[in-house]
């Protein structure tokens, strides 16, 4: 067999038509657009991809969906003696608001509030002024007075018992 003069074309790339060389170009082309499409999306992605400015109506439902609902019902101010081992008097003044999640549950907590109170009282009267200092203190307190009234007002369920003012003296 004779060897066969070589074309241009198969100098470059060894094969005839210059396979060699369009096979650089498909994977230099694929890639290049592979750059250019994750390029893209990365800039759509970290431009958000949606207008500037969102509409009102849309920030109202998002910040609405977005918070819980709390509903507050304030106790009445109490003022308790506290347990003392000398026979000084030790005074507590405490202001409470109990938290709900549903409205239905205020009217279950109404006709309650006398247990409610009840409860309230006689667990304070047999604290010490120690006990209730610090967070911790504060902390326990605040846990055993949500447990009470969760008793108190079965089957209604309170979520939260919140100071909004505590002195002792």
């Amino acid at each position: 067999m004779a060897k066969t003069p070589k074309t241009d074309g198969e100098q470059e790339g060894g094969e005839a038509g210059g396979g060699g060389s369009k096979k650089k170009l498909i994977i230099i082309g694929g890639a290049a657009a592979a750059v250019v499409l994750v390029g893209g999306g990365a800039a759509f992605f970290l431009m958000g991809g949606t207008p500037a400015t969102p509409a009102v109506t849309d920030v109202a439902a998002v910040e609405a969906a977005s918070q819980p609902h709390a509903y507050y019902y304030d106790l009445p101010m109490m003022i308790l003696n506290l347990s003392t081992a000398d026979e000084r008097p030790t005074f507590v003044k405490m202001e409470i608001a109990l938290e709900v999640s549903d409205d239905k549950m205020l009217e279950v907590i109404k006709p309650n509030l006398p247990r409610v109170l009840d409860a309230f009282q006689t667990y304070m009267r047999e604290l010490r002024a120690s006990d209730l200092q610090g967070s911790a203190g504060l902390f326990r307190l605040k846990e055993e007075l949500q447990r009470r009234v969760n008793i108190a007002v079965y089957p209604a369920r309170v979520d939260d018992v919140l100071f909004k003012n505590v002195i002792v003296q």
